[in-house]
């Protein structure tokens, strides 16, 4: 088998790796030195550079104005956006893109994904619910809205429904925590639950009638919010009701955050390697020591597990491949790797570098900070070695 990447898809991690060579980590204000969040904004220049280099429509139909590339493509790119700290949300933008194109309203998609590609339009998502912990889309309601004056649940003679009666849109109520940029984006796609407990998607703006954003800071001193709907109305359109829409956003969420991790611990395993080549101690550089060769070697072996996992779950999206358990089985492989690997990258070369990798005016403790909140993201191994664990008790291998 060949497991090399596609002429495209290396092209589109060489472009990225052009549009980011000129973004500096430093380049907002530290984390660790200001109280609230380090910028207002996402970084709109880089956004727009995205653009411009097509790979905001990486992963939309040609008929969109994209590439038509897959999620491997996306995870390659934003593998390289983790490795300088891109303060743009690449991830829940087109993650969510992906999702209205494969499942949503052909007369929406029409309209507003051209407009994605363009980087004319933030979208993010929220995934997340109250608390992390429990199913996002329990947070919300999603209810039919009955025509005015209508009940919405007539029946024509016969009994068949009446069409001048339907329903007609739906009405959200509840809210999601910790949205990544919510105050920058155009909309917000909202898991939600209907009465007859079916996983839907529902594109909100910021800006209409009941929905609020209280301010909330990640770790990496990103602005986040707390979405909260009430009676927030909808159209039949904004909602993507398709048959596991949004299972298959959850697990590009996912897959995608993995491929963040992955990015930042090759970042910081190169920094700690040129560290400990320069650092000298007896007389010799620290790198030849023993003690931190096997130290760095672990954490190499940690990121190529993380990398393979990786990419085996992105394939599993991206073809539908069968496999001797669902993808949700790899994407859970992939999580427990990406959440315990990059807690102990960033660990070690802390650890390494001494108290030079606590100082501010080094990018160190940036990288740190962004680890954290990708490992909070991606919760902890064990809930993903759980859930592993049910996938094998319910799928018994030969």
């Amino acid at each position: 088998m060949d497991f090399t990447f596609t002429e495209e898809q290396q092209a589109a991690a060489e472009a990225a790796r052009a549009v980011l060579s000129g973004v500096v980590p430093d380049g907002v204000p530290s984390p660790a030195l200001v109280p609230g969040a380090v910028a207002e904004d996402i970084d709109r220049p880089l956004w727009a550079g995205l653009a411009s280099s097509d790979l905001l429509s990486l992963t939309l139909l040609p008929e969109h104005g994209g590439a038509g590339l897959d999620l491997v493509a996306l995870c390659l790119v934003l593998r390289e956006s983790a490795k300088v700290l891109a303060r743009v949300p690449s991830l829940e933008t087109c993650a969510v893109a992906m999702a209205l194109q494969r499942y949503g309203d052909p007369g929406l998609a029409a309209e507003l994904l051209p407009r994605i590609g363009r980087g004319e339009l933030v979208l993010t998502a929220g995934s997340n619910g109250r608390s992390g912990h429990d199913p996002a889309e329990l947070a919300v309601k999603a209810r039919r809205r009955a025509r005015p004056g209508t009940s919405g649940k007539a029946t024509a003679p016969g009994g068949a429904a009446d069409p001048a009666d339907a329903a007609v849109g739906w009405v959200l109520d509840g809210m999601q925590s910790a949205v990544p940029w919510a105050q920058a984006a155009d909309w917000i796609a909202i898991p939600a639950h209907t009465d007859e407990g079916r996983a839907v998607v529902a594109l909100v703006r910021p800006a209409q009638d009941g929905v609020t954003l209280a301010e909330q800071v990640s770790t990496s001193g990103e602005r986040f919010a707390e979405v909260r709907l009430e009676s927030v109305r909808i159209d039949d359109r904004a909602l993507i009701d398709g048959a596991g829409a949004w299972e298959w956003l959850r697990a590009i969420l996912t897959t995608g955050t993995c491929a963040l991790a992955l990015g930042l611990g090759e970042a910081v395993l190169a920094m700690t390697s040129q560290y400990t080549g320069k650092r000298e101690q007896f007389g010799f550089p620290v790198a030849t020591f023993q003690s931190v060769a096997v130290q760095a070697a672990d954490r190499f072996i940690d990121l190529r597990a993380m990398e393979v996992t990786l990419w085996q779950a992105a394939w599993r999206i991206s073809t539908g491949a069968d496999g001797a358990l669902p993808a949700e089985g790899d994407i859970a492989v992939a999580k427990i790797w990406a959440s315990d690997g990059i807690r102990r990258v960033v660990q070690t070369a802390q650890h390494l570098h001494g108290g030079f990798g606590a100082d501010t005016d080094y990018p160190l403790h940036r990288f740190h900070a962004w680890a954290k909140q990708i490992e909070l993201s991606l919760g902890p191994a064990a809930a993903h070695e759980e859930a592993l664990g049910n996938l094998l008790a319910a799928h018994l291998l030969d």
